[in-house]
Order: structure tokens, then C-alpha cells, then sequence
């Protein structure tokens, strides 16, 4: 996902795909922990995923 999709998102929308992106790298991390991924580059895409999403929110909040 990139900064201009997330710009163009709603503030419900930016939560409820928050949740959803904070979940997915959960689940990434425990299997991660079980046995290695495949493509370790998911952990990396999804953390700033989410990262991208609450800056937003932040920012958003903020004015």
C-alpha cells in the first residue's frame, strides 16, 4: 500500500485497515517463530504497512 492510497482513505477506513494490517503481522511474526517464511520480506512490508496507517491517523488527529 502505498502513501497515496492511504491519503485518499477515510478515517474509518484507515482504522478499520489498521486493525486488519496489525492482525496480518501478528500472524506473520508467530509463524515466523514456528518455522521461517518462505519470503521473510512480508514482516518488512506489513510493519511499515502499519506504520504508514497510524502516522496517518496521527497526522489526521492532529488537525
Amino acid at each position: 500500500m502505498k502513501q497515496s492510497e492511504v491519503k485518499e482513505m477515510s478515517v474509518a477506513e484507515l482504522q478499520e485497515e489498521l486493525g486488519k494490517s496489525r492482525k496480518a503481522y501478528s500472524d506473520l511474526k508467530m509463524a515466523h517463530a514456528v518455522s521461517p517464511l518462505e519470503n521473510p520480506i512480508q514482516l518488512r512490508t506489513e510493519r511499515r504497512k502499519v506504520a504508514r496507517l497510524a502516522t496517518e491517523l496521527t497526522k489526521r488527529e492532529q488537525q
